[in-house]
């Protein structure tokens, strides 16, 4: 079997969709680097049960709560639970910036729980925070929890983002954010 090659200037004179085509045909069968459909359909199945099941059990839930939780609790383990929540915390800050100082893809995770989580962690500081601190609470999460949390939210989408336009594959008529999974 013979095998053209192609040269520099063949390829550049190649459309986009021309090029996008040359990929698709290059790119390995899709069942080598895909799970087999049978396992990706059960595995969103169930996702995406649990999820739409979570939320509509929240709801009741969430007004049970509303009517029947006291206003104040004296909690047990109140500082393991604020130290510990610290803890994992300073592990995400820590993951998000060895993956970005290591420049992985994978980065995107780390940033984007890591921003959840400072979010999380204002939030609960201001309504845990007795009348005299907090002011305190509230400045710390206006000045530096939510622009953080806001920074690293923002930085994982642009990353994911850019991900997208950058495969090879991406049809530039498609916005990143309606770009289907591969299966």
């Amino acid at each position: 079997m013979t095998v053209s090659k192609l040269s520099d200037e063949e390829i550049a004179a190649m459309s986009d969709e021309d090029r996008r085509e040359l990929i698709r045909r290059l790119q390995p069968p899709p069942e080598r680097v895909l799970p087999r459909p049978e396992v990706v359909k059960v595995h969103r199945a169930v996702r995406l049960a649990l999820m739409v099941g979570g939320c509509i059990g929240l709801i009741p839930w969430i007004v049970y709560l509303g009517f029947s939780l006291p206003t104040e609790y004296h909690a047990r383990n109140w500082a393991l639970a604020w130290i510990g929540f610290d803890i994992v915390l300073v592990l995400m800050m820590a993951t998000t910036a060895y993956f970005g100082w290591k420049r992985r893809v994978v980065l995107v995770l780390p940033a984007f729980g890591t921003g959840i989580s400072l979010l999380v962690d204002a939030w609960f500081d201001i309504v845990t925070a007795d009348a005299g601190d907090v002011w305190v609470s509230a400045g710390t999460a206006i000045l530096g929890e939510i622009p953080l949390a806001l920074l690293q939210i923002s930085g994982a989408i642009m990353l994911l983002r850019f991900l997208i336009l950058a495969h090879p594959l991406h049809d530039p008529g498609v916005s990143p954010f309606r770009t289907r999974l591969p299966f």
